[in-house]
């Protein structure tokens, strides 16, 4: 049987989804968070941290995001992904923009590398 939703991963679900439908699904103890088969957040510790790339990094840390950071067999490792602000966990209204680049993220992770000739 499976273990039920947490409710912070259906909060996370319904502000996000103002860029679609979202999936929370159970992932190494924590939570995935997909719209249309594409990761968008993960929750993990009770924290949401919403996809970002190199591109979009600049605007999560200027609004005091900080990065997912993890410790594993002795070292630090880190994921592109950044909490949003605190206001924006209120209403899906003020985390919009948030999800918008979080799901630009996802869709750029999409995209297939071209292969170096």
């Amino acid at each position: 049987m499976a273990k039920p939703v947490d409710p912070f991963a259906l909060h996370a679900c319904e502000l996000l989804s103002c860029v679609g439908p979202c999936v929370p699904k159970r992932m190494f103890g924590g939570w995935g968070i997909s719209t249309d088969g594409m990761n968008i957040a993960i929750i993990a510790w009770d924290t949401l941290f919403l996809k970002t790339n190199a591109e979009t990094e600049p605007q999560w840390l200027a609004a005091g995001g900080r990065p997912f950071v993890y410790e594993f067999k002795g070292k630090t490792g880190r994921l592109h992904y950044h909490t949003p602000p605190d206001e924006a966990l209120e209403s899906p209204a003020l985390m919009l923009p948030w999800a918008r680049l979080a799901l630009e993220a996802a869709v750029a992770a999409r995209k297939p590398r071209r292969k170096a000739r």
